[in-house]
């Protein structure tokens, strides 16, 4: 199936079908280096998040509400470097799909999954923030274990029946060549995921974050007066500025998180722009790029994640039953 051209052999994904997709050609070293790079970051993804994992289920004294709203971003995230990353870099590599169309599907819905809940996941955060921010003496009533736990499910649950009926809906799409997964969705769906899926859950987080740093601003102001003039601190004045460093440090993830999404929903609501594919990539990368940010963020600001990976990574204290 492959034939001569002036400049170079022509190589198709799969020769002994008339209707495969053209392979592009790269050199052994484009290969090794790519393959390296994109396996590296795989990894890199996979380890980290399973640090913040191993972390909060580990430790005990980890078991809290936001922590456990940060253990449910942290395994999309571990899922994205586990699935997402090593599928995708094998489908940019090769610029062929080898699985067939029934792993392309579930590998369709799969990534929709994880990419819906993580933005859910960081709803639910600026929620719990707000009211630990904004309303202290509510938050020990209003957000609980058993609450968090059984939203986070929810959620799992809700994102998991709305990605499957959109890779069911579009089931019928006949593809251009064979060896290719994308799928091809209507406009007016296009318009209800970005609603859905962008505009409404991060018109949501903005709004509660905008509240939080005013009141955190506020807070602050009024315990640094007071140490400025030497009056006693209380226990809960203390526990504020506490929940307003907290509450700084996720917004800075939430930030990074819409950095990352922003260009991908503006691929997606331009599929006739003449962007060369390397932007394309770029763009969609951002977003898995994105999952292994997330650790280094929580290393930079939180010393209990410092301290449970040291107790992890030498093995000092981790196997202890206290």
């Amino acid at each position: 199936m492959a034939y001569k051209t002036e400049d170079h052999e022509t190589q198709y994904c799969f020769p002994a079908i008339n209707s495969s997709c053209i392979k592009r050609k790269r050199s052994t070293h484009e290969y090794n280096i790519m393959y390296v790079f994109f396996s590296v970051l795989s990894v890199w993804t996979v380890f980290l998040n399973l640090l913040v994992i191993i972390s909060i289920y580990h430790f005990k004294k980890l078991h809290t509400p936001t922590n456990m709203l940060i253990l449910s971003l942290a395994v999309s995230d571990l899922l994205v470097g586990l699935i997402g990353m090593p599928l995708e870099a094998i489908k940019l590599i090769e610029t062929c799909w080898y699985f067939g169309d029934i792993m392309c599907r579930l590998f369709l819905t799969i990534m929709g999954l994880i990419l819906n809940t993580s933005l859910s996941n960081l709803v639910l955060i600026a929620v719990d923030r707000y009211v630990a921010v904004c309303h202290p003496l509510l938050y020990p009533q209003k957000i609980t274990m058993t609450r968090t736990i059984t939203i986070i499910c929810v959620c799992w649950f809700c994102s998991s029946a709305y990605n499957i009926s959109i890779v069911i809906t579009t089931s019928q799409r006949k593809y251009t060549c064979y060896g290719e997964c994308t799928i091809i969705i209507t406009f007016a769906l296009t318009i209800t995921e970005l609603f859905l899926s962008f505009l409404l859950p991060c018109t949501v987080i903005i709004t509660l974050y905008l509240r939080i740093f005013y009141v955190a601003h506020h807070q602050v102001k009024v315990i640094n007066s007071l140490m400025r003039s030497g009056k006693h601190l209380t226990e809960g004045s203390v526990r504020r500025k506490s929940e307003s460093k907290a509450a700084l440090t996720l917004g800075i993830i939430v930030t990074v998180y819409l950095f990352c999404w922003i260009p991908f929903f503006i691929l997606s609501l331009t599929p006739n722009t003449r962007m060369t594919s390397v932007i394309v990539y770029f763009m969609l990368w951002m977003l898995y790029i994105n999952s292994g940010l997330n650790p280094l963020i929580y290393a930079i600001f939180y010393p209990w994640f410092r301290t449970s990976v040291k107790h992890i990574l030498n093995l000092s204290k981790i196997f202890k039953p206290a």
